[in-house]
């Protein structure tokens, strides 16, 4: 959900799901209510789409979630500005890529779609998805997380050998 209006959308929604003190987030999708959220004018290219969207989940570092989202009968373009993968929950979808290959995805279907591009979608009647956005991170910026992900496996492997256990299994004194 690259849109300003979709995002926005979502985040208003994040209140449907249950998140347990562990970090684990549930959510039932039989009721969930969606919010409105519009395609850009600009992209639609036949009839009149109407999009909803709800987030359920959001990652620790705010570079990945989880939403669902619908929409009605409509043709339009999307841009991806973010790594997407999709299950269809119901309905269909034919999706153009930017190479000209068509496909259609129905019920069960999954689909990736890498980010910075755009795929024309062609809504038959009604589409229900599952999506799991990832944001880009940039190369350069990469550089510190790594760091930060060699320096955290060093630390564990340093506690573990001083203590016979790994940190996150050693209990705390009370």
């Amino acid at each position: 959900m690259t849109d300003t209006a979709s995002a926005s959308a979502l985040g208003a929604a994040m209140a449907v799901a249950d998140r347990t003190p562990a970090g684990l987030t549930l959510a039932r999708l039989e009721g969930l209510q969606l919010q409105p959220a519009p395609i850009n004018p600009d992209w639609v290219l036949e009839g009149t789409p109407q999009a909803r969207a709800v987030q359920l989940a959001s990652g620790q570092d705010r570079y990945a979630n989880m939403s669902v989202w619908d929409c009605t009968d409509g043709r339009f373009s999307w841009y991806f500005g973010c790594d997407e993968a999709v299950y269809i929950l119901e309905g269909s979808v034919t999706v153009t890529g930017p190479d000209g290959e068509v496909r259609t995805l129905t019920a069960g279907d999954t689909a990736y779609f890498p980010a910075f591009t755009w795929f024309e979608w062609q809504v038959h009647g009604y589409v229900r998805k599952v999506a799991f956005c990832h944001d880009v991170v940039p190369p350069l910026a990469r550089l510190p997380l790594r760091i930060y992900a060699r320096l955290s496996r060093i630390k564990a492997r340093l506690y573990t050998a001083a203590f016979g256990v790994p940190p996150e299994k050693r209990r705390r004194a009370s």
